[in-house]
């Protein structure tokens, strides 16, 4: 039988941890936020706004169950359909106010899915990406070579596969364009073995502090104005459409009954969007697109 207990107590932690070091980084505290959900379950929403470095920084834990998997959880594995489910994880979405600061995005998860007389399925989920306005080649470096130091230890064949995976799944397919410069990212873990598959997703959420922290520290000074504001603003459209059109744990989270202010707080706060606009060639703007957002190996 499979003990969960200890994947929950790990998740706490690393929710704490990463708040604990986040907060002291920015200089402001996060607000924490308990909530039921009615369905069953529930969580704990930390929350800045407004900081020193973050104009938006959320890390969320929540655990939930019921009685049927939701439409999103069963949609490539539909032979899971009509079955129980538990379901535990942390979410972190931070968008910095500097716009040379890149916005990042990490989850880890468990599921456990159960059925009368059938024997329960379980797996791991998760990963890490970075989304640039303005790219600095080093900083990629070092975010992606902390993704494959987190996978390495326990096969060296992984990050090739988990790096294309994120690659294809932060994609916006009407745009024809990556949301960002990918990390890595994968699901439906459950092989070898269940201490395996933890070990591995532990790895990737306490590789997330070394993989971003540095990039902040280095750029958190850097001067900037009201044109990379505005850049900063309209590249986060991008970001919005991809959470809200092909986001699999938005969907999960909306459609089992989670909360809706905890879900929705990986939105940026401002945001624009522009008719049928493009970057002068050869701008710093302009460069985003021609060497970063292009499914790049940096190690």
């Amino acid at each position: 039988m499979i003990d969960v207990a200890p994947v929950k107590e790990f998740f706490i932690a690393l929710q704490h941890r990463i708040v604990e070091e986040l907060a002291t980084l920015d200089g402001k505290p996060f607000i924490t936020d308990t909530w039921d959900r009615e369905g069953g379950g529930g969580g704990i929403s930390q929350v800045l706004e407004e900081g020193n470095i973050f104009e938006r920084a959320g890390v969320n834990f929540s655990h939930v169950f019921g009685d049927t998997l939701p439409p999103s959880a069963t949609a490539a594995r539909p032979e899971l359909a009509g079955r129980s489910f538990e379901a535990m994880g942390v979410s972190v979405v931070l968008h910095p106010k500097n716009p040379y600061i890149p916005t990042i995005h990490m989850n880890v998860r468990f599921f456990f899915a159960a059925q009368k007389s059938k024997e329960p399925v379980w797996w791991f989920g998760g990963g890490i990406d970075l989304t640039p306005y303005y790219g600095f080649d080093e900083d990629c470096i070092h975010f992606h070579k902390t993704c494959k130091a987190s996978l390495d230890p326990f096969d060296e064949k992984l990050h090739p596969k988990f790096k294309k995976w994120c690659d294809e799944y932060f994609y916006l397919k009407h745009r024809q364009e990556p949301r960002g410069i990918g990390g890595i990212f994968f699901d439906d873990l459950s092989s070898p073995d269940f201490n395996t598959c933890f070990s591995l997703t532990r790895s990737v959420g306490e590789h997330f502090l070394i993989a971003y922290l540095p990039i902040v520290e280095k750029r958190q000074h850097t001067t900037f104005g009201e044109r990379e504001k505005d850049f900063q603003a309209y590249r986060r459209g991008r970001y919005v459409e991809f959470n809200l059109v092909f986001d699999r744990g938005t969907l999960f989270g909306l459609q089992s009954g989670g909360r809706t202010e905890s879900i929705l707080m990986s939105m940026p706060p401002n945001v624009k969007w522009r008719y049928n606009w493009s970057p002068k060639d050869e701008s710093d703007e302009a460069k985003l697109y021609t060497k970063y957002l292009i499914g790049k190996d940096w190690v």
